[in-house]
């Protein structure tokens, strides 16, 4: 019997560490590991210890034997990884811990509460000398996982436990419900910490260029995201749903994660966390069919294969895809007439063919995935009503990419959510590569420009440091990659000592009004989420206005 990886798969790779036989890949020391889809367990070589399903903070690992339905395709998926990649090497080692100077404690400060933020802390309160101070505005931790994360995907939330037990450690304190710029400043933190991490992620969408862009009824699916998971920020946001079709723009998976949301029976998310004012407003809605726009072919989609699958068992909805329009650029139909494709393409097309070998079944709603078409205007009478779309031809290189032909045709729909990707934005008294979106950093020591100097005790981990590519695994790694900075540096003596005491820092953010949620106040209010979503039947009922969760916190 062997064990199978399935689609829950964060990448977060503890599975990995705790594997005594190596067959769990890629590895993080494997160059595919960076942009995997997710994990894969060798069937050949798994000896069923079970040791990787107890470290799996996601649950999505199951002996062969345990699998429902669903599940068993991924005995398939796991299996064809290892037909064309050579695992002999990729054995992690395991690492020491440097060691630190003796006697002296190391204060560091990190601002944001998302996985990056947390592995970053947890990486450094594995040192007894080592405190660490977590910041966020809002008054609730966890970043995306709680605010970006799809609540039909309760199994992927399961992270917050290992971010949990790092914030148990009693060299970590939370400062939420703080704002960087407001309550304090940087360079207040400066001389308070010995180090400052910014994992601030990217928070704003990017634009597609075109005319129309503005007319109401395109919306950021970032907002959209965040509206339907409870961000404060968000929650008193409308949409018109009242149209029959949406169109999103984007084929990767939280373009996905919209057009499943928009679908899916709100009687089947009414068990979830999705926030209450976003499952009235679904159960209000009309739309019946979701139209995904993908600039590239179907080779090319970003979206992962469990994602993908998971399209299909959506009850009620029909998956239709064009076989005319799963059109393969040159070097990926000479592969595969070879033999010689990539697994994680070969499934993506075996799965995109037997959609469209399905169909319409008849059911009462849809989603139409369209490759190779790119909007190039949205119209409408003060308010969307329409989008012209091109459509694009494959064009060969070292880099398939595409260029737009004279074909030109509309479609109707009342509203288009635009899912091209976050970025990120730039942080007060920092320096910003708005090329890339990023804080420019050498692994993660914060620069005072692109390739200029290090800027002592400044750091940043996650979408804000490298650009919003990558999930939970790239962000452990990513965080795990600036705590050894900061160890290091704090080895060699190069941070800059503080000039005041971290002690300070409570007193300082009150005196500005700030209505910091500790550690317990963050208890309290996960306590009355969890206790309201027990009485509801379902996993939590979020909160979702700040006065409230203050209120909240305070018991």
């Amino acid at each position: 019997m062997a064990h199978v990886i399935t689609q829950p798969c964060c990448n977060d790779a503890s599975c990995i560490a705790v594997c005594p036989v190596n067959c769990i890949h890629p590895t993080p020391d494997e160059p595919e590991f960076l942009t995997a889809e997710m994990l894969y367990i060798d069937p050949d070589t798994c000896i069923d210890c079970g040791a990787c399903i107890d470290e799996c903070p996601v649950e999505a690992i199951f002996p062969d034997d345990q699998l429902d339905e669903k599940g068993e395709r991924y005995l398939q998926i796991n299996a064809d990884y290892y037909l064309d990649h050579d695992v002999a090497g990729g054995l992690v080692p395991p690492r020491k811990a440097p060691p630190l100077p003796q006697g002296k404690e190391l204060h560091v400060a990190v601002i944001g509460a998302g996985p990056a933020a947390f592995y970053a802390a947890e990486e450094l309160v594995k040192h007894s000398a080592v405190r660490v101070d977590m910041f966020d505005r809002l008054p609730t931790p966890y970043g995306l996982v709680r605010a970006g994360v799809a609540p039909d995907h309760p199994s992927t939330k399961g992270v917050e436990k290992t971010f949990a037990s790092t914030a148990n450690k009693r060299t970590f304190e939370y400062f939420l419900n703080v704002e960087v710029g407001t309550h304090v400043t940087h360079d207040e933190l400066l001389a308070h910490y010995g180090a400052v991490i910014y994992a601030v992620g990217a928070s704003t969408d990017r634009r597609l260029g075109i005319p129309g862009e503005d007319l109401p009824g395109s919306i950021p699916a970032t907002q959209f995201v965040a509206w339907y998971n409870g961000h404060p920020d968000y929650a008193d946001l409308e949409f018109d749903l009242s149209g029959e079709r949406a169109v999103v723009v984007g084929n990767g998976n939280v373009a996905l994660d919209v057009a499943r949301i928009l679908l899916s029976d709100p009687d089947s998310l009414s068990s979830t966390d999705i926030a209450d004012h976003a499952i009235e407003r679904l159960r209000a809605s009309t739309v019946r069919e979701v139209v995904l726009l993908g600039r590239r072919g179907v080779a090319q989609a970003a979206y992962t294969n469990g994602e993908f699958l998971a399209m299909g068992d959506i009850d009620g909805v029909d998956v239709i895809i064009d076989p005319d329009e799963l059109t393969l650029d040159a070097a990926t139909a000479e592969a595969e007439s070879a033999g010689t494709l990539d697994s994680t393409i070969a499934t993506k097309l075996r799965i995109a063919r037997e959609f469209a070998e399905r169909g319409d079944t008849g059911a009462d709603r849809r989603v139409v995935f369209r490759y190779l078409v790119s909007p190039v205007e949205l119209a409408g009478d003060g308010a969307v009503s329409s989008v012209t779309c091109v459509r694009n031809e494959l064009v060969d290189g070292e880099r398939v990419a595409v260029t737009p032909t004279d074909e030109r045709f509309d479609i109707e729909s009342s509203i288009v959510l635009r899912a091209i990707g976050y970025r990120g934005l730039p942080v007060q008294d920092l320096p910003f590569d708005e090329g890339h979106s990023v804080i420019p950093n050498d692994g993660g020591r914060v620069l005072t420009e692109p390739g200029g100097d290090v800027m002592p005790g400044v750091y940043v981990s996650g979408w804000i440091k490298r650009g919003a590519t990558g999930g939970i695994g790239m962000n452990r790694l990513d965080g795990q990659q600036t705590a050894h900075a900061v160890l290091a540096d704090f080895t060699a003596g190069t941070l800059p000592e503080p000039t005041a005491s971290r002690e300070a820092i409570a007193d300082l953010i009150a005196g500005r009004g700030a209505k910091r949620v500790d550690g317990a106040g963050w208890k309290s209010i996960d306590t009355a989420e969890k206790q309201a979503g027990k009485d509801a039947g379902r996993r939590r009922v979020k909160i979702v206005r700040i006065p409230d969760l203050e209120s909240a916190a305070a018991g």
